[in-house]
């Protein structure tokens, strides 16, 4: 399968999340290139999600391996969908985040089928990922026994050398003031919600520093951070706000917990200001001496002819959904930059190695059994 080719044609759908037409299109093709190898492939819809695509080399509840992704896309200009090629490098919107490594997933299902790998295996894409994988989740509501006892994740994009076995987990707090309003003149007759909140925000900063750019990166970078995400109160200018929220992206190490976090919080509020946590998951720690998990890594080494390294990250995974299923998780993508940007790309050599790599994965894995 030309892998380059396919990539370009994904690319040139504009899958803005949101953009159901254009995401049905995608699915078909992907559906119109996969059908003719024999694999089993159904596009599955949902009323309040999005849709989702899993192809299956048989029907099966339980898989030695499955390859997790997405197609849709950050908003991106009508020329960020027609890629260009240019110093080893394709330039797309998708291009890294993760057309060309969906490329390598439909590459290795038809390799699945036409080796009949001794192994039950399939790819699952959802099209929702940059706003929350409502679809997936749906999906898996479907499929409750659905498991794995591998999922190969490609959407960790920068570096080919580098194995991803730690995610943090993303919890959003959200942060609620009340005051009493009064005329902007006389700030002694009302309560300001903003001051409240933002004693709140000094109070809780003192417990999670604030890093930047400006602040340089601090030596240890696995431990708890947050930023405020968003903050808004008051309407007018001559009035003292009576409400104010807050938005606060936490990300925890596996070391702590939502109820330690919550503890901690608990203490720090203002007069009048309270808590909610509006959104939590689960870290994804894989053990690093993982029969798997070395297999994989061996095999990544042999094929770049370099070490691999693993690596830890602050972001999520939506494989967290089949690690808490019991899939051991293997975070493995190439190379490249500008994820979300205008310039996103990705090397286009270490998108071919990515595929040799996952390929010769799935052989060996199909001669184990």
């Amino acid at each position: 399968m030309d892998i380059l080719s396919l990539s370009k044609n994904l690319i040139s759908f504009q899958t803005i999340t949101g953009n159901r037409e254009q995401i049905q299109k995608c699915l078909e093709y992907i559906k119109q290139t996969l059908e003719p190898t024999g694999a089993l492939v159904d596009i599955f819809s949902f009323k309040d999600a999005s849709p989702v695509l899993f192809a299956r080399n048989q029907n099966s509840e339980h898989f030695d391996a499955l390859v997790l992704g997405h197609i849709d896309v950050v908003e991106g200009t009508n020329e960020m969908f027609c890629a260009k090629q240019k110093n080893g490098r394709l330039y797309a919107r998708g291009a890294l985040d993760m057309k060309s490594f969906a490329a390598v997933a439909i590459n290795s299902m038809a390799y699945v089928m036409e080796k009949k790998l001794d192994l039950k295996f399939g790819l699952i894409f959802s099209t929702d990922e940059e706003q929350g994988s409502k679809s997936l989740e749906a999906f898996l509501k479907t499929h409750p026994n659905l498991k794995s006892d591998i999922v190969l994740d490609n959407d960790v994009g920068g570096d080919i050398t580098k194995i991803v076995v730690r995610c943090k987990n993303p919890v959003y707090v959200k942060l609620v003031a009340k005051g009493k309003a009064a005329h902007g003149s006389t700030p002694w007759e009302g309560i300001d919600a903003n001051e409240q909140l933002l004693k709140t925000w000094q109070n809780i900063r003192k417990v999670f520093p604030h890093y930047s750019e400006l602040s340089g990166k601090p030596k240890q970078t696995w431990i708890d951070t947050l930023h405020f995400a968003k903050i808004s109160g008051g309407n007018v200018a001559n009035i003292i706000s009576d409400s104010a929220e807050a938005l606060l992206d936490f990300r925890l190490t596996e070391k702590s917990t939502v109820q330690e976090l919550k503890n901690k919080l608990l203490p720090l509020m203002e007069d009048g200001v309270a808590f909610e946590v509006v959104m939590q998951s689960i870290p994804v720690v894989i053990d690093e001496n993982h029969p798997h998990l070395l297999a994989y890594k061996n095999l990544a080494e042999h094929v770049l002819q370099k070490p691999t390294l693993f690596e830890y990250i602050g972001g999520a995974t939506d494989s967290r959904a089949f690690y808490e299923r019991g899939a051991v998780i293997i975070m493995h993508s190439g190379t490249g930059d500008g994820m979300h940007a205008a310039n996103e790309w990705v090397d286009i050599n270490s998108v071919m190695k990515l595929a040799d790599i996952q390929i010769q994965f799935l052989r060996n894995l199909g001669q184990k059994k």
